[in-house]
């Protein structure tokens, strides 16, 4: 999934069961893959900002939709200006 042709989840589909890779502030991802063990290191991604997330249950929807949601935003944060005014709906004042 993309935003402003960057990736903020990867969906692996194929995996049984499911799993999504989302990006992560540093801190915050560590202190996740400590605290559950369904949340790893992302697979094939940079390890300190993505974490892997195993789908199986053990981890509550409503988290898992706020890291999407977070991943979201740190890359929208990433993107220049006019990317994330056009996001907003806002226009970038002439220079």
């Amino acid at each position: 999934m993309k935003v402003g042709g960057k990736l903020f989840a990867i969906i692996a589909d194929e995996a049984d069961p499911l799993t999504i890779s989302v990006k992560c502030e540093p801190d915050i991802a560590v202190m996740l893959r400590a605290h559950y063990p369904a949340v790893g290191a992302g697979y094939h991604l940079n390890k300190r900002h993505w974490n892997t997330v195993i789908l199986n249950g053990t981890i509550p929807k409503r988290e898992i939709f706020e890291w999407i949601d977070d991943s979201y935003d740190l890359v929208v944060e990433g993107l220049p200006r006019a990317t994330r005014d056009a996001l907003s709906g806002e226009e970038t004042p002439p220079q």
